[in-house]
């Protein structure tokens, strides 16, 4: 099999040149190849270029993710920083994720034209522009991650456009509105599925308390929320907020700055007064989903942004004690979607059939470790269950490699040549083979 970075190389030769210079320094063939596999996959498979922006897909659908696309140009920031090839890609991408923000706010996925394509049967309105109208969290904090992340790398204050900020004002406007979803226009449902996979109460959401927190219809993965706050994504609505700011002031917007700051705020109290419940094995932990009622779920799921990944967001570090007390649940048993099999074992996700590890929760577990051993094992065992791809997939049968969903997954592939930049040092020396 072709590494797949002909046509790569042709467009973006400076990240191309990059991950090879980096995939030479890796000693072990195995990880040198599906590395370079997985970090072109997006620039080879997943890139639409327009006169003003970039149109990118997830994979196997023909549609954009605010979450995915996102994260699957992350790695670039790290291959490749200040190249023209990097900054007119994150500039495209977040520009055409502002443009789809500023149409519908409440959406997670867009098409590339107004064609009309996706889940029109779904009652609680969209637009022909909307392929999938699920409000979640992460979907308007991942574009102002990957904005400030690109500034912070570059200096370039250039992707703060009007676009930009008038897509900031939408997000806030929706969050603002969601702190008390029971005035919210919101309502999703889709008569297709079954209703456990549709928000509650026919897409209007089950009874809230006010916590200060923002609500969310479904979680990263797609699934409805249980609850209606979702931890890990107000989490992470907190550390956008915290960026938005900083970045408003910056750029001489007060007004927006001092409605992100109010809003951070609002939220990280919340998260401290509603998102920590004790466990009897592991003491205090963060919750999963909480109503602000006095109930509370006890889970982890793969998708990102979860508990397992809060410092890879920004919202703490790898050695807070609570994160640390949560981090332990999450990779035991006691978590429900926690499985352990003869090929691997790691975090799967209600989205995927039961016994199914996510490599993208295995990759997470690398990425917030500070074991060697433990980033080590978890590099062996990515590169060693790929069924002979040389690419990740979305989930694997714990038992059976040669089991899994979703074979074109480029956040999946993204995030593994994401993983083993950051840790580069401890991975350039291994032996996939022992």
């Amino acid at each position: 099999m072709k590494d797949g970075t002909l046509s790569a190389e042709r467009k973006y030769p400076h990240i191309t040149a990059a991950a090879r210079k980096f995939a030479n320094g890796l000693q072990d063939e195995t990880l040198r190849t599906v590395f370079m596999r997985c970090s072109m996959n997006t620039l080879e498979t997943t890139v639409r270029e327009t006169e003003s922006d970039v149109y990118l897909i997830t994979g196997d659908i023909d549609a954009m993710w605010l979450r995915d696309s996102a994260a699957q140009v992350l790695q670039y920031l790290e291959l490749s920083p200040s190249s023209p090839d990097t900054r007119a890609l994150i500039r495209g991408v977040v520009h055409r994720q502002c443009y789809y923000i500023t149409c519908d706010p409440y959406a997670n996925a867009f098409n590339f034209t107004f064609n009309g394509y996706g889940h029109t049967e779904d009652e609680g309105g969209g637009s022909p522009i909307v392929f999938e109208r699920k409000f979640e969290l992460d979907s308007l904090c991942y574009p102002i991650f990957l904005a400030t992340r690109y500034y912070e790398r570059t200096r370039d204050e250039g992707i703060f456009t009007d676009t930009f900020f008038a897509a900031a004002r939408s997000i806030l406007q929706v969050f603002e509105t969601e702190q008390r979803h029971e005035n919210s226009p919101y309502v999703h449902y889709r008569p297709t599925e079954p209703p456990e996979l549709s928000v509650p109460n026919r897409g209007k959401g089950g009874a809230c308390g006010y916590t200060g927190m923002v609500w969310s219809g479904y979680r990263p993965s797609d699934d409805p929320c249980v609850y209606g706050y979702n931890i890990p994504g107000n989490m992470f609505v907190a550390v956008a907020m915290h960026k938005l700011a900083e970045t408003a002031e910056r750029c001489g917007k007060r007004e927006t700055a001092a409605r992100a700051k109010a809003l951070e705020q609002s939220v990280r109290e919340g998260i401290r007064a509603f998102g920590v419940t004790k466990h009897p094995m592991f003491g205090e932990i963060y919750a999963y989903e909480t109503d602000g009622l006095g109930r509370y779920l006890c889970m982890d799921d793969a998708n990102v942004p979860n508990l397992l990944g809060l410092p890879y967001i920004g919202w703490c570090d790898e050695t807070d004690e609570l994160y640390r007390n949560t981090r332990r649940f999450c990779l035991s048993l006691h978590n429900p979607y926690y499985y352990e099999g003869k090929r691997l074992s790691g975090m799967g996700s209600p989205h995927t059939p039961r016994r199914y590890v996510w490599p993208i929760a295995l990759m997470m577990q690398g990425i917030t470790s500070t074991d060697a051993d433990e980033i080590r094992g978890i590099a062996k065992t990515l590169v060693n269950t790929t069924a002979g791809t040389g690419y990740m997939h979305e989930s694997i049968d714990a038992d059976d490699d040669a089991q899994y969903t979703r074979s074109w997954f480029a956040w999946a592939n993204s995030l593994f040549a994401y993983f083993v930049l950051t840790k580069a040092d401890i991975l350039r020396k291994i032996d996939t083979n022992k």
